[in-house]
């Protein structure tokens, strides 16, 4: 996929990653979304389709949390307060904890009304607010949104796919898609 250079490529980008990542989850068995039968995002560790559910509203809220601080001028702590760079292992460990008291159906509502959110900052800002300087480093604030919610989605439908063409009896019309 080419990453983004506008707002409208940008929201293009988000809606059809999201719109298949969508469907996939919709196709997972609630009774299996709490297995631990998935590779984690930490080396050596397993998830659970929850809780990559759970990781993507973890950055989309972050992404808006981001936003909005630096949108009233506060202090942005990247990626997440008491966090580097090089600990998403870790990050993804408290996103998972975050949401474990969570349904699957509910993680399933909390992405989609993080995802609406993420749409509607999108569609709220302009071309030159998305790309015309840095936001974060060399990164533009279009760039770090994409690479926080498209790219995740993207990579998400990935491990999804490959999970569950593992699991027995779990082919289905959205691996065909």
């Amino acid at each position: 996929m080419a990453i983004p250079a506008n707002r409208e490529q940008l929201l293009k980008a988000i809606q059809n990653t999201y719109a298949r990542l969508a469907a996939e989850l919709q196709a997972v068995p609630p009774a299996r979304a709490s297995d631990q039968t998935m590779e984690g995002h930490a080396g050596g560790t397993r998830m659970s389709v929850c809780d990559l559910v759970s990781y993507l509203i973890g950055w989309n809220t972050l992404v808006l949390r981001w936003t909005s601080r630096r949108a009233q001028g506060l202090e942005v702590d990247f990626p997440e307060t008491g966090f580097k760079w090089n600990e998403l292992g870790k990050l993804a460990q408290k996103f998972y904890a975050d949401y474990a008291g969570h349904s699957y159906p509910a993680l399933l509502r909390m992405l989609a009304d993080a995802n609406a959110g993420i749409v509607t900052l999108v569609t709220a800002l302009d071309d030159a607010s998305l790309y015309s300087e840095p936001w974060y480093g060399k990164y533009t604030l279009g760039r770090m949104i994409q690479l926080n919610t498209s790219s995740p989605y993207e990579n998400a439908r990935g491990r999804l796919r490959k999970w569950r063409s593992a699991q027995p009896g779990q082919a289905s019309a959205a691996l065909e898609r």
